[in-house]
């Protein structure tokens, strides 16, 4: 653990409530989806389907928002597989440090490594998008992804402060990418078009990829490794 995170952590551990009903609050926002990314994707619908002289730029930006935060936890996942296996501050005893109790999937946790912190790579990817179309409703944007999505999960010890940093400039970075106009164009206007073709099968899809963004692909995982073990 570097310095930057033993100052933090000691310093969220030392600092933590001590109300049973605080500590809850904090655990039940970390592992309810209603407080992750549901209230980002909404977002991204209201920017669809606002009307103005920008509507088609405003939907290829959510297009490829959307395109940019299924990359990032993919490569989040990725990169969570392919660095060292960095243990999650929560279950390290090395650390001597009391975190409030956690119930989030544990047998999970403790294999999956905490460096970067795919929440964070995948809704400041969101975020951004929203940003770089709304200014003041992408500021709210990602101050809610810091303090509801993140913050939580370094108070907890699900994650250590740079797992977030590291997520977070991940994700925004990919999210400039995708949204400059040459790369924007080329991968949106396509998926604009099959929209306005075949308006009932593009919305469908439209409304299964946001539902399982929101769960961050879990249930689906969950399914892959039942199968797994099954076979």
């Amino acid at each position: 653990m570097s310095g930057f995170d033993t100052v933090v952590q000691t310093f969220v551990v030392n600092h933590a409530a001590h109300s049973a009903i605080i500590n809850h609050a904090i655990r039940t926002i970390a592992a309810l989806y209603l407080f992750k990314g549901l209230m980002l994707i909404a977002a991204l619908w209201w920017i669809w389907f606002t009307p103005g002289e920008r509507r088609e730029w405003a939907r290829e930006m959510v297009v490829v928002t959307i395109a940019s935060g299924f990359i990032a936890l993919m490569t989040g996942r990725l990169l969570a597989h392919a660095l060292p296996f960095r243990e999650r501050p929560i279950y390290d005893t090395t650390l001597h440090l009391d975190f409030p109790a956690v119930g989030l999937g544990d047998s999970v946790m403790r294999t999956w490594s905490s460096f970067p912190s795919d929440h964070a790579m995948l809704w400041f990817a969101i975020a951004t998008g929203i940003f770089l179309v709304w200014r003041g409703i992408g500021t709210l944007a990602l101050i809610y992804t810091a303090v509801f999505i993140c913050a939580p999960r370094v108070y907890l010890g699900l994650h250590y402060p740079t797992d977030v940093i590291a997520g977070a400039v991940i994700g925004i970075v990919i999210t400039c990418v995708l949204t400059r106009d040459v790369v924007r164009t080329r991968i949106a206007r396509p998926i604009l078009y099959g929209v306005e073709r075949f308006p009932g099968p593009g919305y469908m899809l439209a409304f299964l990829l946001s539902y399982e963004l929101i769960t961050q692909f879990d249930e689906l995982m969950q399914l892959w490794h039942s199968a797994a073990k099954v076979l």
